[in-house]
């Protein structure tokens, strides 16, 4: 039986009307991660004032004119965390964990403000292990400050150990029942399959934002939530709202493109995608526009963002086999690259996390590369959270279709029912397998679970 919404916090804060991600993985991703709370109860921090790019500044004055400060060094890494965030730039990671490291050189113990910092970094970089140790060991030292259980959270969610998630999502919310717990009650929920009660975090998280970046967050993931639904002009109007607070806010154009495709404007979702992966080429962005080429048969535009994810993928496979694979890259992979790399490197992913989203991404390179067993095992695994996910459904019922499973009709069904555009390229895929089917499993019959 579906449990009804019941985070602790959010029943004491009923009366207030009330993120990554991503997604989402990692910092990048996940939404708001800074600082939860005052940080003057830090001897020698810093008060940082709202604006990202005057945070960055004050904290970068702060090291020069206190060198020899832990908090300083600690607070320009998470000025650097945030402006990576921001900015979709990686580069900053290098900043923030130089920052980090000076703070704790200059005080090794107890240095909790470093140490979840380190952890942010650490899943920012998706080292989600790293950064469950980090979150651990900053609960240690205070189980009572709510930034370690933000880090663990995060990390744990990854890690595909979703009690543990929950859990510490929990705690955080006891501890503080701001924009970052709320956000992440929210991907808790969807995770676990209740839609509306996500819905209820975000509104709350939303009416607790208090800087344009929060905000603008806190409104593109309602508008993910809608669009995942196929609730195309309640999606829109929260991207816009996020890009009426924050122009630069690329996950909320994005999902404007989107609802534009959908829609049938496809020229302008076209332009806008372009715009988009010109600025931010992230494999997501750039495997989205390229389906939406391909969906209209424009094989020779879609041309250069698939030789720019071709040329990651390749980058990927001459590394040391540390950097972790990229979901939305490895589904480029095994739907227009070479399945059987799709699969070696998400092997590789799942050794080091269990999530729904590798999950899932396995599962397919798998049907891809013609094993459609071990396939079905794994999108099993990603359906049993319970996460309504179009795209999950989709993969569930073609491979049961491959398989000649009843299930098939049911579960491709299922992803129209959700969002009937969820992808220009996939979307009519999965209608034409459906009529297709048997006639016992045709649209509208009923088929035994």
């Amino acid at each position: 039986m579906r449990r009804p919404f019941r985070w602790r916090t959010a029943r004491r804060a009923a009366g207030a009307a009330a993120l990554v991600l991503g997604c989402a993985a990692g910092l990048l991703a996940l939404g708001p991660s800074g600082p939860l709370a005052p940080r003057a109860a830090d001897p020698g921090a810093v008060p940082l004032p709202q604006s990202s790019a005057d945070q960055l500044q004050s904290a970068q004055s702060a090291v020069r004119d206190r060198p020899q400060d832990p908090y300083a060094w600690e607070q320009l890494g998470m000025a650097d965390l945030d402006q990576a965030r921001l900015a979709l730039d990686a580069g900053r990671l290098a900043d923030a964990d130089r920052a980090f490291r000076r703070s704790l050189a200059l005080k090794p113990q107890a240095n909790y403000g470093a140490l979840t910092g380190t952890g942010m970094l650490a899943n920012a970089r998706h080292e989600f292990a790293a950064a469950r140790d980090a979150g651990l060991r900053a609960t240690e030292i205070a189980p009572d400050r709510a930034a370690g259980y933000l880090v663990l959270a995060d990390a744990e969610i990854q890690l595909g150990d979703y009690p543990a998630a929950t859990a510490a999502t929990q705690r955080l919310l006891d501890l503080a029942p701001t924009v970052p717990g709320y956000t992440r009650a929210a991907y808790d929920l969807e995770t676990h399959g209740r839609a509306e009660e996500a819905r209820i975090a975000l509104e709350r998280a939303l009416d607790s934002a208090s800087t344009p970046g929060d905000t603008a967050f806190c409104e593109h993931r309602l508008g993910d939530l809608a669009w995942d639904h196929g609730q195309l002009d309640e999606a829109d109007g929260h991207y816009q709202r996020a890009l009426a607070h924050t122009p630069d806010d690329y996950y909320a154009q994005a999902g404007h493109a989107r609802v534009l495709a959908a829609n049938g404007s496809v020229p302008e979702a076209v332009a806008d995608y372009q715009k988009l992966v010109s600025r931010a080429p992230l494999p997501q962005f750039l495997l989205e526009l390229a389906e939406l080429e391909l969906a209209r048969q424009q094989d020779a535009a879609a041309a250069g963002q698939l030789s720019a994810l071709a040329a990651e993928v390749r980058l990927l496979t001459a590394g040391d086999g540390n950097v972790p694979a990229d979901p939305a890259l490895m589904l480029y992979e095994a739907d227009h690259g070479d399945p059987a790399v799709a699969v070696r490197l998400l092997r590789r992913e799942w050794n080091r996390r269990r999530s729904v989203l590798v999950a899932d991404a396995l599962g397919w390179a798998l049907h891809r590369a013609g094993q459609d067993d071990e396939a079905l095992d794994l999108l099993h695994q990603a359906a049993a959270t319970g996460w309504h996910n179009p795209l999950f459904a989709y993969h569930r019922g073609a491979v049961e279709a491959a398989l000649g499973r009843p299930q098939a009709a049911d579960d491709l069904r299922e992803a129209l029912a959700l969002n009937p555009h969820f992808s220009p390229y996939h979307a009519p895929l999965a209608r034409q397998l459906l009529a297709g089917l048997p006639a016992g499993q045709a649209p509208g019959s009923r088929t035994t679970p």
